[in-house]
């Protein structure tokens, strides 16, 4: 599905299915470097379930026109914009990793148009090191080499993808290295430059799931326990074994999650 907004093409995922604001709508946030496929197996699951799906690419990443937006702050506004433009009226946003930084500023800057939040492999404070910066600045491999090995949980690095002769690590260094130059380092300056987390937590009044990895080296489980404790009536799930990429990690355990 293609849209404009700000003068500018943006492409979203529908699921396989026409887009039809008149049902109950899901957003679903890609993470830093990524792009809508991160949530292909999850989109066609919504959509064939009872909702309307949107699977943006966001601006810099994909299909959609650059250039990234700078701050967690503005890919916020640009969301609502979104929904706005899809004539979406309120919108269950599941987020992971930036993602979900994403959603939940969403739903403290602007309430009256999401109607629940899913956040997946989150935390309040997403620090990033700068040896990481400063590879992914200068649009180097080792970047993609960092994200993909501290992302994964092991399960993932011994063969561990439900889809027989699919490698996860291959697959994420595939989409990473499909991006525009100079993205990446967007996307995680923006994380790291975020601040605001918990002060958007105290203002969340809708339903919340947070579904964290146990062994996820990027955000931490006791950091995502800590951001679900500033959340008002938040229910968290904590899968065993599992790293920050839990589309691919545990797609069914994450949906059966979501869909609870």
């Amino acid at each position: 599905m293609d849209f404009s907004l700000n003068g500018k093409s943006v492409f979203a995922a529908t699921g396989g299915r026409e887009f039809d604001a008149s049902l109950p709508t899901v957003v679903l946030i890609h993470g830093a470097g990524f792009d809508h496929s991160a949530w292909a197996l999850h989109s066609r699951y919504f959509a064939h379930h009872g909702f309307s799906v949107l699977v943006p690419d966001l601006p810099g990443h994909g299909r959609s026109a650059g250039p990234a937006l700078r701050t967690i702050a503005e890919m916020a506004d640009w969301m609502a914009a979104l929904l706005d433009e899809a004539r979406a009226t309120k919108a269950h946003l599941v987020g992971h990793s930036m993602g979900s930084l994403i959603a939940l500023e969403t739903s403290a800057r602007h309430p009256q148009k999401v109607s629940a939040l899913g956040l997946i492999g989150t935390a309040a404070a997403m620090t990033v090191g700068p040896d990481l910066l400063k590879a992914a600045e200068a649009n180097d491999q080792a970047a993609i080499d960092m994200v993909s090995i501290w992302g994964l949980g092991f399960g993932a690095e011994l063969g561990g993808s439900l889809a027989p002769g699919l490698w996860m690590h291959s697959g994420t260094q595939r989409v990473l290295q499909a991006c525009a130059p100079g993205v990446l380092f967007s996307d995680l300056s923006a994380c790291n430059s975020y601040s605001d987390a918990l002060a958007a937590a105290a203002k969340v009044t809708v339903p919340t799931t947070l579904v964290i990895g146990e062994r996820d080296m990027m955000t931490p489980a006791k950091a995502g326990k800590a951001l679900a404790a500033a959340i008002p009536n938040a229910r968290t799930v904590v899968l065993e074994r599992a790293g920050h990429m839990l589309m691919s990690e545990r797609p069914d355990e994450l949906l059966a999650a979501l869909t609870r």
